[in-house]
């Protein structure tokens, strides 16, 4: 579920409508229904469920794309479902029934599939015939523009997954050397803290900022971190004082969501609570709910009680709109949050 602001794509047909969709999701949509929800003339907010099993409730899904869609100040929209009619079509009638109780005006009701769609609400056949109109996404305009404009549509969500998985082979038996290498510098670390500094906590925090700080010029010059680094910050991360440093610093550029991404693949398994969460929530921020909602999925199926893992997952699930947050987080005592007067709006909020 992503909020929205996008490019300026001009779609002026179902076919324009659904040829936006991959790259307001980041990603072809298979065995899903999606809901493009509008204010006005511009679309706000896209939000994607997976298709119900056949056999289960279709009133599940939709009510909660009802919940979340109710949050945006939407006032129109458009129900599109992908896959085989059996499935699509009792999950885009249980979402128009939720719609319509939430006083939403559903403008169109389509289904897709195999270079075709049906729409629900028209059955005039010069228009909507029987058989379906097909449509050419790879020579829709709306997708030049989108990719003129940056955007990127995967070619399913599994190929998003695919961005947050761990390093495999070779390079993750260097990491695993490089992670030893930064564990005997930790220890070393602690047994030089002076004695004043009760269990090291100082002198981990001086040493984590340090590494932050590091990691990110070093990203924002274009450079990528060895594995020595990674393998250092990834440690330090697991202190919270050292995360929240990092996370005040963590905003939806792009740098940051490929420095935060890419520790995350390189990071061991039971280190990658923190680099997930910061990537989750730098996607956030620049719009990318599906780059964060996979992000956080592997941190909770590692972690599932990392609570900034929980409290991302809960702002995605409930669709907050990351501009409703501007100013979040300033972080005092490690892990308590409060509101931060003054902070940079992201650039675009797409996902």
């Amino acid at each position: 579920m992503t909020a929205t602001d996008l490019p300026r794509l001009t779609v002026r047909s179902p076919a324009d409508l659904i040829a936006a969709v991959p790259y307001l999701l980041g990603f072809h949509p298979a065995d899903s229904v999606v809901v493009v929800a509008m204010r006005g003339r511009r679309i706000v907010f896209v939000a994607r469920a997976d298709l119900p099993d056949p056999g289960t409730d279709p009133r599940l899904p939709a009510r909660h794309l009802g919940e979340v869609l109710g949050r945006q100040d939407a006032e129109s929209a458009t129900v599109l479902g992908y896959g085989p009619a059996e499935r699509v079509t009792p999950a885009v009638d249980a979402v128009r029934a939720v719609l319509a109780d939430a006083g939403l005006t559903v403008l169109d009701a389509l289904r897709v599939t195999a270079g075709r769609y049906w729409s629900y609400l028209c059955a005039a056949p010069d228009c909507c015939p029987p058989e379906g109109t097909p449509y050419d996404q790879a020579a829709s305009q709306v997708s030049a523009a989108a990719v003129f404009a940056g955007q990127v549509a995967l070619p399913d969500r599994a190929a998003l997954t695919a961005q947050v998985a761990p390093v495999e082979g070779d390079a993750r038996e260097a990491l695993r050397r490089a992670a030893a290498r930064a564990e005997r510098r930790l220890l070393a670390l602690l047994a030089e803290a002076p004695p004043a500094d009760l269990l090291g906590g100082r002198t981990v925090r001086a040493a984590g900022v340090d590494a932050v700080r590091t990691a990110l010029r070093t990203h924002r010059r274009g450079e990528r971190l060895t594995d020595d680094e990674v393998a250092w910050l990834s440690l330090l991360l697991t202190h919270l004082p050292v995360r929240d440093h990092a996370w005040e610093r963590t905003d939806g550029r792009e740098e940051d969501i490929s420095l935060w991404g890419d520790v995350l693949r390189r990071a061991e398994e039971e280190l990658i609570a923190a680099p997930a969460s910061l990537l989750a929530f730098a996607a956030w921020r620049a719009g990318q709910g599906a780059l964060a909602a996979v992000a956080l999925e592997r941190a909770l199926a590692t972690h599932p009680d990392y609570s900034l893992a929980q409290l991302l997952d809960d702002l995605l699930r409930r669709g907050v709109p990351p501009s409703e947050l501007d100013g979040w987080p300033a972080v005092g005592d490690p892990g308590v949050v409060r509101r931060r007067p003054r902070r940079r709006r992201p650039r675009r909020q797409i996902g």
